[in-house]
C-alpha cells in the first residue's frame, strides 16, 4: 500500500502487514521503511515493532484461531480485513498488557478508515466474540498430534516441525521452536585491532547497556539491552554486529598473517573483516559476492573497521577456479542456504523457506567444488551455513569428500575457542543458546601425500 499516514503504532503495523502479505516484501525492510516515514515516539516504535514481528511469526496460528469465530474461510475474506483481524487477535491472545477493549476499538478504527463500508461492524463482532468465548480455541494435544500441537502453539509451519521431530524428537523440537520465538540479543564482535574486549565492555556498561562477555567467542559481547547511543561504537569501528555462532567460523579457518585467503560468499563482510582482524591486517583476502550492490557493504565495513587487506569483488562463486586456481592458503565457503538456524532474527522467513530447499544443494555443491580448486596443496577449505538442514550440511560435505579424495575432513571441533570433539560441528539454538550454524573444516593433502 502507498498510504503513508502511519500516525499510530497500530496503523504503521497494519501497513507493514499489507506490505509483507500483500506485496511479499521482507518484514525487516518494510518495517524500516515505514518507521523512517513515521513520526512515532520511541515507545510507539517499539510497540509497532512488536505488533509486526509478533503477528507475522504467529500468522498461521492467528488464522487458525480466527477460523473458530468466522464462518467462511479466511481466503474468501478481503486480505486487508484479514490483516486487521490478525493484529487484533494477536493483541488479545499474546499481549497481556494491552487492554482487550483497546485492541478491539483500534481494530475497528482501522477498519473504518481503510476498509470498505460496513466492515467495521464485522471486525467488532469477531473480536468481541473472541473476548466473550475464549473456550472456542482448543489446541491439539501434543502427545496425540505433535506436529499440529507444536506448530500451532509455537507458531511454526507444520512441514518444519515434522522435519525436526524426525531429527531431534518432540522435547528438543519444542525447545527449538520456543527459542526461535525469543527476542534475539545484539551480539558484537570486538575490533581487537583497536581495543580489547574488556575495554569495549567497559564502554558499553558506561553507556548504560546491559552487556556481558560471550562464553563462545573470545571477541564477543552479548547485549541484552542497548544503552545510550547504542550504535556509536559500531559507527566508530570499535566493533561489528555479528552473532556468536558466526564468529566461530573465522577461528575454524584459522588464517595466519601474510596468507592469501578467499571468502567465497562474503557480503556483507562480517566474516571477511573477522578473518582480516585475525591476520592482524597483513596478507590478502579476496572477498567475492555475486551481487554487485553488496560489494559496497564489504568495502564500507572494511573502511569503518580500519582494515586494508580485503579486496571486494563481484564474482560468481561457482566460477572462482577460473581465475584463482591453487592460489589460496585458505578458502571459506559460507554458502547461501535456507537459513533455518536464524529464524528468531527473521520473523517472516519460517513461512517462505520450504520451496527453496530443493534448489539450494546443487548450488552449494557447485560453489564448494569451484572453491576447492582454489586451495593450494596443504591448504584449508571451510564450509559453513546458518541452517540446520542435513541435506545442506553433512550431505554436502560427505558428497564432496567422496568425489574429491585429495581432501580430508579435519577435526573441526578442535579449532573452536572452546574445543569440541565433533569432526563436523552443528550448533543447535536450543542447546548452544545461539543461532543455528554448521561448520566443517577440510584440508587438501600436500603434494605427494597419499
Amino acid at each position: 500500500m502507498s498510504e503513508k499516514n502511519n500516525n499510530s503504532a497500530r496503523a504503521l503495523a497494519f501497513f507493514v502487514l499489507q506490505d509483507v502479505f500483500g506485496d511479499m516484501a521482507y518484514a525487516n525492510i518494510a518495517m524500516s521503511k515505514r518507521l523512517n516515514e513515521a513520526a512515532l515516539s520511541p515507545v510507539d516504535r517499539r510497540f509497532a515493532t512488536e505488533l509486526v514481528y509478533g503477528t507475522i511469526k504467529a500468522c498461521a496460528t492467528l488464522d487458525w484461531m480466527l477460523g473458530h469465530y468466522i464462518k467462511k474461510p479466511l481466503n474468501q475474506t478481503d486480505p486487508l480485513v484479514v490483516n486487521i483481524l490478525r493484529l487484533g487477535m494477536y493483541q488479545l491472545q499474546f499481549l497481556d498488557k494491552v487492554p482487550p477493549s483497546a485492541a478491539v476499538n483500534e481494530a475497528v478504527n482501522l477498519a473504518k478508515k481503510y476498509a470498505h463500508p460496513g466492515v467495521s461492524g464485522f471486525v467488532n463482532a469477531v473480536l468481541r466474540s473472541v473476548i466473550r468465548e475464549p473456550e472456542r480455541i482448543r489446541y491439539p494435544n501434543i502427545e496425540k498430534d505433535p506436529v499440529r500441537g507444536i506448530a500451532l502453539r509455537e507458531c511454526h509451519p507444520e512441514w518444519l516441525v515434522r522435519r525436526w521431530l524426525k531429527q531431534i524428537g518432540p522435547e528438543e523440537t519444542l525447545a527449538l521452536c520456543r527459542f526461535n520465538n525469543s527476542q534475539p540479543p545484539l551480539s558484537l564482535r570486538t575490533n581487537t585491532l583497536k581495543q580489547s574486549r574488556d575495554e569495549l565492555l567497559a564502554k558499553l556498561l558506561a553507556a548504560n547497556a546491559e552487556a556481558e562477555l560471550s562464553t563462545l567467542a573470545p571477541e564477543g559481547i552479548v547485549c541484552r539491552r542497548l544503552g545510550d547511543e547504542p550504535l556509536q561504537f559500531i559507527r566508530l569501528g570499535l566493533c561489528q554486529a555479528q552473532d556468536e555462532s558466526s564468529m566461530l567460523v573465522a577461528h575454524v579457518v584459522a588464517p595466519q598473517p601474510g596468507e592469501t585467503v578467499i571468502d567465497a560468499c562474503a557480503a556483507p563482510g562480517g566474516k571477511s573483516t573477522h578473518l582480516a582482524t585475525l591476520m592482524q591486517n597483513r596478507g590478502r583476502i579476496l572477498a567475492v559476492d555475486i551481487h554487485a550492490h553488496k560489494i559496497q557493504l564489504i568495502e564500507d565495513n572494511q573502511r569503518r573497521l580500519g582494515l586494508s587487506i580485503i579486496e571486494a569483488k563481484q564474482m560468481d562463486a561457482t566460477q572462482l577456479h577460473q581465475t584463482m586456481a591453487e592460489q589460496a592458503d585458505r578458502v571459506l565457503v559460507d554458502a547461501p542456504c535456507s537459513g533455518l538456524g536464524v529464524l528468531r532474527r527473521r520473523p517472516d522467513a519460517r513461512w517462505r523457506k520450504e520451496d527453496s530447499l530443493q534448489g539450494l544443494p546443487p548450488l552449494q555443491k557447485a560453489i564448494l567444488a569451484s572453491a576447492a580448486q582454489c586451495v593450494k596443496p596443504g591448504g584449508v577449505l571451510v564450509y559453513s551455513t546458518c541452517t540446520l538442514e542435513p541435506a545442506e550440511n553433512e550431505a554436502i560435505v560427505s558428497g564432496f569428500l567422496a568425489e574429491n579424495p585429495r581432501f580430508v575432513l579435519d577435526e573441526t571441533g578442535s579449532y573452536l575457542p572452546t574445543p569440541r570433539t565433533e569432526k563436523m560441528i552443528t550448533l543447535w539454538p536450543q542447546r548452544d543458546g545461539t543461532d543455528g550454524f554448521f561448520i566443517a573444516r577440510m584440508v587438501r593433502k600436500a603434494e605427494g601425500e597419499k
